[in-house]
């Protein structure tokens, strides 16, 4: 009896395709071009959890259904990240600790982006995300945009109903940059 409630979920379709675009969006090359994201690991990683925080804050505003879809997309987030660091070679000890790591760095981000767009001013959300996304790079340009990038996000995500279908639409970066 106990065992039903450790059978893995199956993983829908929807989920997997909203994931994707999400990733996919992460990874437009836009945003390491223009915007000067650090084509790293680390830089990918903070433009995943990027759209991904904004995608949830916009499930979290809606009713049940859109909450546990949010949670569906963490958990796929969560099986991906799982899934990299066994393909990069991280050893089965270390990747829990690891993914420990990344679910802290999401909430904390997930908790300040949250704030941070909630005030009109842009600069406390170009501040989060030049010392986040470009850490010691010197391009505060980059974080201005981003964050100009992330309220236009936001203000399109707002927008949207067919999460639930997988579809999920972002502004292009580059058109973004080019306001800017």
């Amino acid at each position: 009896m106990i065992f039903r409630w450790y059978r893995p979920t199956p993983r829908s379709p929807s989920i997997t395709r909203l994931y994707g675009a999400i990733v996919a969006q992460a990874r437009a090359p836009a945003f390491y071009q223009i915007y000067h994201v650090p084509d790293t690991v680390n830089g990918r990683l903070e433009m995943i959890l990027l759209h991904l925080v904004l995608v949830l804050r916009r499930l979290e505003d809606g009713n049940a259904a859109s909450r546990e879809l949010g949670q569906c997309l963490f958990d796929e987030f969560c099986g991906d990240m799982d899934a990299s660091m066994r393909e990069m070679g991280v050893g089965d000890l270390a990747v829990p600790q690891k993914m420990r790591r990344i679910g802290d760095a999401f909430y904390a981000r997930q908790a300040a982006y949250a704030r941070a767009l909630m005030d009109r001013d842009t600069g406390r959300l170009a501040g989060l995300l030049h010392r986040n996304v470009f850490g010691r790079a010197t391009q505060p340009d980059g974080a201005e945009r981003l964050a100009t990038y992330s309220r236009e996000a936001v203000h399109l995500l707002a927008t949207q109903e067919r999460f639930g279908c997988g579809e999920v639409f972002f502004p292009d970066p580059a058109v973004i940059a080019i306001g800017n």
